[in-house]
């Protein structure tokens, strides 16, 4: 790394103001932080320093996400295989091809997104924010493998402009960057985003797998299974070829869906890292998953067929769909979510119960954990300020009982 530093050292001043690229400072100032950390230190009105920036805590957020994109890599390559019907299973191939398959989403994801926050940073001459080192792999993650090139760039420049930059930039949205992108996508273009076209990938890539598919394949998610079995008596969820799944195939993720969002194996792998380095809170982690289990027990205990989602049970409602990939990446957003630690608790748990509710009852939504955590967003500020304002009522109650002389008066 120190030739790349001494590089940057020599080349600076041609981007300082006056030199002869002063027009891209913002970029190169980007990369400069991307690579090495600042040295550089504030000299007056500062809070307490950590020893990790911005930047870095995005990193160990892409880091891991990793188990999520590379087993969504390898259930991409096995959905396509079994689809095909194919005997075999060869590990590299069903690698590669769920590779090539979600590069050209990333790169559009992160050229769309990074171009419009390179180019609003050089206008407004500000430093580059990094919170789209996150968005950016979030967005193919949380799309379904089948999702056209050129919708994943609409919906990422929409976001990022109507939901991030116009409301200053990173650090400064309301609504979670990556699931506005998503919502954007199903309400504009419900016929790519939903049914059983869209979750498993049938053509060929660079020559690997094959065009054709078999008679008895259903692509459709375990969750799109269910909510067409309004009426029944009992429900059954099967995988691509229509064998019976259990709850440990839902918990491994060898199912279709969206691509990063199946395996639960993956995510919690990737929760442990965001919670033992201290990036992702533990307390609306573990409320998401509270509020979840407790409103799928309810449901589950007065089901009924006219709601078929409300008789799965506590475990598959965990397991399935979105869920536990909005409890670990999505709901533990520090700009959106709520921040003080009661508040957290309350946020958490809603976010579960609701994304429940909207799944079980609403048969033409199959899927609640995108719109439990937009909604949530919007009220997290009304959660920390009804926390913030009973610890000062308390605090005043016990200042009177302490000093009944004490004038503590609201004003």
């Amino acid at each position: 790394m120190k030739p790349i530093k001494k590089l940057l050292d020599k080349t600076r001043h041609h981007f300082e103001p006056g030199g002869r690229l002063h027009a891209f400072h913002s970029v190169f100032d980007g990369m400069e932080t991307f690579l090495f950390t600042p040295n550089t230190t504030s000299k007056s009105g500062v809070h307490i320093h950590d020893a990790i920036d911005s930047k870095r805590v995005m990193i160990i957020v892409v880091l891991a996400l990793m188990p999520c994109l590379l087993f969504g890599m390898y259930n991409t390559g096995y959905q396509h295989w079994v689809a095909t019907g194919a005997s075999e299973m060869p590990f590299w191939s069903l690698m590669l091809y769920g590779f090539l398959a979600v590069l050209p989403k990333i790169a559009v994801s992160y050229i769309v997104g990074l171009g419009i926050e390179f180019t609003v940073a050089q206008w407004r001459k500000e430093e580059i924010q990094e919170g789209f080192l996150v968005t950016g792999i979030l967005i193919p993650l949380i799309c379904p493998v089948a999702t056209p090139l050129w919708m994943i760039a609409v919906a990422t420049a929409f976001s990022v402009i109507f939901v991030k930059e116009v409301f200053g930039g990173t650090g400064y949205n309301i609504f979670n960057v990556a699931l506005v992108t998503r919502a954007f996508l199903f309400f504009a273009y419900p016929a790519k985003m939903s049914g059983d076209q869209v979750f498993v990938a049938t053509d060929s890539i660079a020559g690997l797998g094959s065009g054709g598919v078999v008679d008895g394949f259903t692509g459709a998610t375990p969750l799109g299974q269910v909510a067409t079995q309004a009426g029944q008596q009992a429900i059954t969820i099967t995988d691509t070829m229509g064998h019976d799944l259990s709850t440990w195939d839902m918990f491994l993720g060898l199912i279709p869906g969206s691509f990063g969002e199946t395996s639960t194996l993956a995510i919690l792998i990737g929760a442990a890292i965001l919670l033992f380095t201290g990036i992702a809170s533990w307390r609306i982690v573990c409320s998401v998953f509270a509020g979840g289990a407790v409103m799928a027990f309810i449901a589950h205990h007065f089901a009924t067929p006219l709601y078929p989602a409300s008789m799965l049970s506590v475990a598959d409602q965990l397991c399935l769909g979105g869920f536990a990939f909005a409890a670990v990446f999505m709901a533990t957003d520090p700009v959106t979510a709520a921040r003080t630690k009661t508040g957290k608790y309350i946020y958490g748990f809603l976010v579960g119960a609701i994304a429940i509710i909207i799944r079980t009852y609403n048969n033409g939504y199959p899927e609640g954990a995108m719109l439990a955590v937009l909604l949530m967003n919007a009220f997290a500020p009304l959660i920390d300020w009804c926390v913030v304002e009973a610890n000062a009522r308390r605090r005043r109650k016990r200042a009177i009982i302490a000093n009944p002389s004490t004038d503590l008066t609201e004003k």
